[in-house]
C-alpha cells in the first residue's frame, strides 16, 4: 500500500500533494512541505497510509472519538 501526502485545510479539505511507495520519502517530502509553507497558510502536511487516495481521504476526515487517558 502507498503512502500519500496531503495537505489539509481546517475544514476538512483534502489536497493530494505527492504518492510515495516508501515511509521515508513521504516522510522527508512532507518535512519539506512544512518548512516551506507560509506561517499564515490554513493547511496542515499530513501523510497516511492507505489502499488508494479515497480510502486516504475518509481516514483524514473522519472524526475520531476522545479516548480520555488517565484516571478511570
Amino acid at each position: 500500500m502507498p503512502y500519500f501526502v496531503y495537505n489539509v485545510t481546517t475544514d476538512k479539505r483534502c489536497t493530494l500533494v505527492e504518492t510515495f511507495s516508501g515511509y521515508r520519502e513521504a516522510r522527508q517530502r512532507a518535512r519539506d512541505l512544512r518548512a516551506q509553507k507560509p506561517t499564515d497558510a490554513d493547511y496542515v502536511v499530513k501523510v497516511i497510509f492507505a489502499k488508494d487516495t479515497e480510502e486516504a481521504e475518509r481516514l483524514l476526515t473522519t472524526e475520531r472519538e476522545y479516548i480520555p487517558m488517565g484516571d478511570d
